[in-house]
């Protein structure tokens, strides 16, 4: 057996961003469209109040077929294939969203918040069961009964800081690392994202006035892209949190030391042992937004950047050579370490031009949301890992819900991975009984990962309800892009279409779109839009022959109701 790719995207520090300050943007430095949210009402001394907000999403997808790995099931069912789809084309799916908020004063908050979700009618895809939301006949397939629950904490501001328990978002600067999975994006939709069981205490140090705050807190986490506690996987963590943020601008760093564990048996007549995972993240981020007084009209200058590393040892990816290391022991010869890097950086312009969307206080903190024409470059770099069989990991996957494109990491690259990992698991397979440690953590779930990119947007608003947007991505891949799965049963280093792992230009995405709000009452908005993406690829979607994929392309209708 030989070691598959562990793709780490640790999501649980929570330092919450907009705990101590009414101004704090939380998630400033990316374009994000107006979307018609209705805002928490601010609470009030004495007041008791409760209010329900949330949104009902629908969506229907086109996806064009592109070649995938065969499992050997499939290769039983038809013999003498050399490529498989994803077997969906067209598909229906929703989720209905739920924040109960209860406000007790200014002091104390309950917040809650869940989810119905899944797909409605369509096309079902197949081997993708190791990906996170397969969208399969197994994972979600009935939208009406996928219950999901994703918060319930309690948050007391107390005369010395701020204390938050219970079930909770988790989300850090630019979305890299942690993501909570409720920030609109200009392109795609946001999925389950980071949830944790925490306690959290944030404080000003230097005196409420101050910009300057640092936050400690431990957890469980709940579900993230590297573990899900209904699953088995318990993951611990350790955090702790400084920044400096003052309306627009912040700079901050956090750590997090996350240990992680999996009860495995090699069979049932031999022994259990437990997989595990010990890792500490350190990541940077910081946010600006400056006017342009020169302009001729208003405009804002407006940034943000999030570099982030990984270090650690872990024993649930290993080769033949690696036996099962003690369960918490220290990285030893037999364990594979943990060595990735990535990070992005953004700039932008804003020019404002609606009188009615850029009230004092907002235009000074969230130009993007506010301006007629908004223009963007973003660029990230996350570590690739061209050799499947070292021991030492070095691949970075940003968190799925940063969204880069529709096509190229949310479709083609989501399912790549997925289906080899899927494969390598197949009942079928010799080993499929106990599959290829590190097997299950191969797929990306949608996140960038061993790549970098240059992502150009832009937002015209010609009325202040209406978003035209467009974008493109251009990427390569920072090492050899090698499909794991056709390395453990054709003893091949080829990419995942049986290609030349060597050529890494993954080619232009070109995205397009348009949304539209329209109110319908006093806390109703109706959204009506629509989303496309075409991805040329390059050479390192090729075959063996040289052949890129035919042009895999996406058309998303859009239809929603916030209240």
């Amino acid at each position: 057996m030989r070691r598959a790719v562990l793709l780490l995207a640790f999501a649980g520090a929570s330092v919450p961003a907009v705990a101590l300050a009414d101004d704090v943007p939380g998630d400033f430095g990316r374009i994000v469209f107006e979307t018609g949210r209705v805002p928490e009402a601010l609470p009030e001394p004495g007041l008791l109040r409760l209010q329900i907000h949330g949104e009902e999403q629908i969506r229907y997808e086109h996806l064009r077929s592109f070649p995938l790995d065969v499992s050997a099931t499939r290769a039983n069912a038809f013999p003498g294939a050399t490529s498989d789809s994803l077997g969906q084309n067209d598909f229906v799916s929703h989720w209905f969203r739920i924040t109960p908020t209860l406000q007790l004063g200014t002091k104390l908050r309950v917040v809650g918040q869940g989810d119905l979700t899944g797909m409605l009618l369509g096309d079902l895809a197949h081997d993708t069961s190791a990906d996170q939301t397969p969208r399969d006949q197994n994972n979600g397939y009935d939208g009406f009964s996928n219950l999901q629950p994703r918060w319930l904490y309690l948050e007391w501001t107390s005369p010395v800081g701020l204390l938050r328990v219970g079930q909770q978002p988790s989300h850090w600067g630019m979305g890299l690392v942690a993501n909570d999975g409720d920030h609109p994006s200009l392109f795609g939709d946001y999925r389950y994202g980071n949830i944790v069981e925490q306690v959290l205490f944030a404080t000003k140090p230097l005196g409420i006035e101050s910009p300057f705050v640092v936050a400690l807190a431990g957890n469980l986490v709940y579900r993230d892209n590297v573990a899900i506690l209904t699953n088995g996987d318990h993951a611990f963590q350790g955090i702790l949190a400084a920044f400096y943020q003052r309306g627009a601008d912040m700079l901050g760093v956090y750590g997090v030391y996350r240990d992680q564990n999996h009860s495995e048996s090699s069979e049932p007549t031999y022994f259990n042992y437990t997989d595990s995972i010990h890792v500490g993240v350190l990541d940077v981020a910081g946010s600006f937004a400056r006017p342009l007084t020169a302009a001729g009209e208003t405009a804002y200058l407006f940034g943000s950047f999030e570099a982030a590393t990984e270090l650690g040892s872990t024993d649930e990816e290993r080769t033949i050579y690696q036996l099962p290391g003690p369960a918490g022991g220290p990285a030893t010869e037999q364990w594979t370490k943990i060595r990735t890097y990535g990070g992005a950086a953004s700039l932008g312009v804003v020019l404002a031009g609606h009188e009615g969307l850029k009230p004092a206080r907002d235009a000074a903190t969230r130009p993007d949301l506010y301006g007629r024409i908004v223009a963007q470059v973003e660029v990230g770099y996350a570590s690739g890992d061209a050799n499947p069989d070292d021991t030492t990991e070095k691949r970075f996957v940003f968190d799925p819900n940063h969204k880069v494109g529709l096509v190229l990491f949310d479709e083609v690259m989501r399912w790549q991975t997925a289906r080899a990992a899927t494969a390598a698991q197949d009942p079928n397979l010799a080993n499929g009984s106990r599959p290829t440690p590190g097997a299950s953590l191969l797929p990306s779930n949608g996140g960038v990962f061993g790549t970098q990119y240059v992502y150009p947007t832009a937002v015209y608003r010609p009325r202040p309800w209406l978003d035209l947007k467009g974008g493109a991505v251009i990427a390569q891949t920072t090492a050899d892009y090698v499909d794991p799965y056709r390395l453990v049963p054709q003893g091949a280093y080829v990419n995942y279409t049986g290609g030349d792992p060597k050529r890494h230009d993954l080619g232009l995405e070109l995205d397009g779109g348009f949304e539209a709000r329209l109110p319908l009452g006093p806390i109703l908005r109706l959204q009506l839009g629509a989303q496309a993406g075409v991805l040329f690829p390059g050479g390192a979607l090729a075959d063996a022959t040289g052949m890129t994929m035919k042009t895999p392309w996406i058309a998303v209708g859009r239809m929603g109701l916030q209240y």
